[in-house]
């Protein structure tokens, strides 16, 4: 059965430092506050950088906003904190004595957790506490213990660093301190990412520009890995387990593969989808097992169906829908909790075809609506694009629109689905956001994916 997925983008912030980090809280009540990490690297003010001893300082800020249904300006800022560079952001899936917690890893070396106050659309973030990892490293990743919400008390982070470490932190039962409990060299170079295995909290892995992907089982003392694999070519940068599967782990490099992996046998990966850019994050759905999103670095943000390789045994995940509309690094990607309303306009369209058919979804952009926001300005630029604009293939050799033309020669992409298709399809609404780093730009958007549902025929009328 075919798959019609639409895409429709809500807003466009822009958050004048380099956006690396995104994150929609988790916690129930507070689904419609989304968090956003920037990183700036500051100039030198003297003539000449590179003959001056003084170090290059990294700056930061980290946005708060609140997201309500509507058609104008759906996303409100509600906070900015000026901070040191943030390098990745994760809230806390549950509360800490009732309240959000966001943990921030940052350019100083530091673990910083805020807490979350006040109401929906007058929220602020507090700083709590902070743990040093030490001198001269910067944190890369963190990640908490408690994905599933069943999790050891007291919580606890993992957190990778520039040193190639990894450090796992205890967090105190109402977040008024933060400890670092272990701390070992893990990797020969930038430890990338780090992440707990969400169904076993003694279980983290770890990837890094060593090229090497690691498990590790913190209740040991050898600090020896419970496996190395070198599956991936390159760096690897992105690591999540699955929080509704046991045993299922994505990961992602900058070989520009992601892999899926059964965790109890990490010999040979599940399957291996070309994603033509480089794994910067992985999410999965948080409702939807099959679906998997990534952030491509050179190319834009991809959402998998990895359904296929998981009861089929084939050995890639198709690629439902490419988001494209960023024009720079694609770094941070997250799925929101909250449900929608509203269906997806007729915006952004792309059919995905079943994979056994050998084509690519076409991508069409209709009266696009991009509001950018600004400390100094606030304008709306409304584009009104009917020509499509390429998506990136499924396969490299893909490059054929699945649809054809209509009948009067139109893209069929730029066409909307009748009435009937309509009454007679099944879809599911996600919202999303998106951040890229050199044009320091945030996105957000709805992705609905249906299943057509062909009519009855008339034979089965009678």
């Amino acid at each position: 059965m075919a798959s019609r997925c639409k895409i429709q983008t809500l807003q466009v912030v822009d958050t004048e430092y380099s956006a690396d980090a995104v994150e929609w809280c988790p916690v129930d009540s507070w689904h419609s506050i989304l968090a956003c990490g920037t990183y700036q690297l500051k100039k030198l003010d003297c003539k000449n950088p590179n003959e001056s001893d003084e170090p290059h300082v990294r700056l930061g800020r980290l946005y708060l906003y609140h997201f309500e249904e509507q058609i104008f300006v759906p996303l409100t800022e509600v906070q900015r904190l000026e901070t040191a560079a943030v390098l990745d952001i994760k809230w806390c899936p549950v509360p800490i004595a009732e309240h959000p917690v966001l943990g921030v890893a940052n350019a100083r070396g530091e673990v910083e957790l805020f807490r979350l106050t006040g109401s929906e659309k007058t929220c602020a973030l507090g700083l709590l506490c902070a743990a040093s990892l030490g001198p001269e490293c910067l944190v890369l990743s963190l990640d908490w213990s408690a994905r599933r919400e069943q999790c050891l008390h007291p919580l606890r982070l993992v957190s990778s660093d520039s040193k190639g470490r990894l450090s796992v932190l205890e967090v105190a039962e109402s977040a008024s301190s933060v400890a670092v409990l272990q701390q070992w060299k893990a990797h020969d170079f930038e430890a990338w990412i780090a992440a707990f295995d969400c169904w076993n909290p003694y279980v983290v892995y770890s990837g890094g520009d060593d090229c090497k992907l690691r498990g590790w089982d913190t209740r040991s003392n050898s600090r020896t890995p419970t496996f190395t694999s070198e599956r991936h070519s390159m760096g690897v940068c992105s690591i999540q387990c699955h929080p509704l599967r046991e045993h299922l782990l994505a990961t992602g490099s900058y070989d520009e593969r992601v892999l899926l992996w059964d965790t109890r046998s990490m010999k040979e990966a599940l399957s291996d989808t070309h994603v033509q850019g480089g794994v910067w994050r992985l999410k999965w759905h948080p409702t939807q097992e099959n679906l998997l999103l990534a952030a491509c670095m050179h190319d834009g943000f991809k959402i998998l169906d990895c359904r296929g390789s998981l009861a089929e045994n084939q050995e890639q995940c198709r690629v439902l829908s490419s988001y494209v509309l960023h024009n720079s690094l694609a770094y941070g990607a997250d799925w929101s909790r909250l449900p929608l309303k509203d269906p997806v306009l007729q915006c952004t369209e792309m059919s995905a075809a079943p994979a056994d058919e050998g084509t690519e979804e076409a991508l069409a952009v209709q009266h696009l609506k991009i509001v950018y926001e600004s400390p100094t300005a606030t304008f709306d630029l409304l584009l009104d694009h009917e020509e499509p604009a390429p998506a990136s293939s499924v396969q490299a050799e893909r490059s054929v629109d699945p649809r054809g033309p209509g009948p009067a020669g139109d893209s069929a992409s730029t066409k909307a689905p009748s009435s009937a298709t309509l009454l007679e399809s099944q879809s599911e609404t996600s919202l999303l956001a998106t951040c890229s780093f050199y044009d320091n730009v945030l996105h957000v958007w709805k992705w609905e994916m249906g299943q057509a549902v062909p009519p009855p025929s008339v034979e089965n009328l009678h």
